[in-house]
């Protein structure tokens, strides 16, 4: 075994021992995921809103912190350095715009997401059509390209009302899953203790 296979083994080992005794965080932790995700649901546009006030912070910030780290960098000439410059600032106005109209925000972030699903199901589809000579093994990528386009068109033709509420529900749906993989992790790491406790 190499050095790398046993540094490996050694961090699962302390993780898989350090597991139980954190269950409770990572139930709490799960627990807040699927209230959160589900009232996001029932409060979609608000969680669309923000979801996106976050996002254009965490922009806002990088680009600050870009600025800065690249401003006082002295290694670097100062031509090497206007390429990052000039990216900072356009994180910085980006992020700026965003926190100034969110609902503009958003629309514009939906209307990627519909042309990206558009895009990705067409590829799927002709993705299943060269898979045709395997059998009927074709027909589940055609069908959920057909089924990406179909929610692309849905986006597109509602927009920019759907703008409103598609990030809010993608991000609950995201926090659900999350949640019930945490709470789950949390229950198997607990019986994993007292099974632990049991044997000593």
């Amino acid at each position: 075994m190499s050095n790398a296979e046993k540094i490996t083994t050694s961090i699962v080992v302390v993780d898989l021992e350090e597991l139980p005794r954190k269950w409770g965080w990572l139930l709490a932790l799960g627990i807040l995921m699927l209230v959160t995700g589900s009232l996001g649901l029932f409060m979609s546009i608000t969680m669309t809103l923000v979801t996106v006030l976050f996002f254009g912070a965490m922009i806002l910030v990088n680009g600050t912190f870009s600025l800065v780290q690249t401003i006082i960098d002295r290694e670097e000439k100062w031509r090497g350095r206007m390429v990052h410059v000039l990216l900072a600032v356009l994180y910085i106005c980006s992020g700026a715009l965003v926190l100034a109209n969110p609902a503009a925000a958003s629309a514009a972030l939906t209307l990627l997401l519909a042309g990206m699903f558009f895009g990705l199901g067409g590829i799927r589809i002709l993705h299943g059509f060269q898979l045709r000579k395997l059998g009927w093994k074709w027909v589940m990528p055609v069908l959920v390209g057909a089924v990406d386009i179909l929610f692309a068109l849905i986006l597109a033709l509602s927009w920019p009302v759907s703008g409103l509420w598609v990030i809010g529900v993608f991000v609950s749906v995201e926090l659900i899953m999350y949640g019930w993989m945490l709470t789950f992790t949390a229950l198997a790491a607990r019986k994993l203790g007292k099974e632990l406790a049991e044997d000593t």
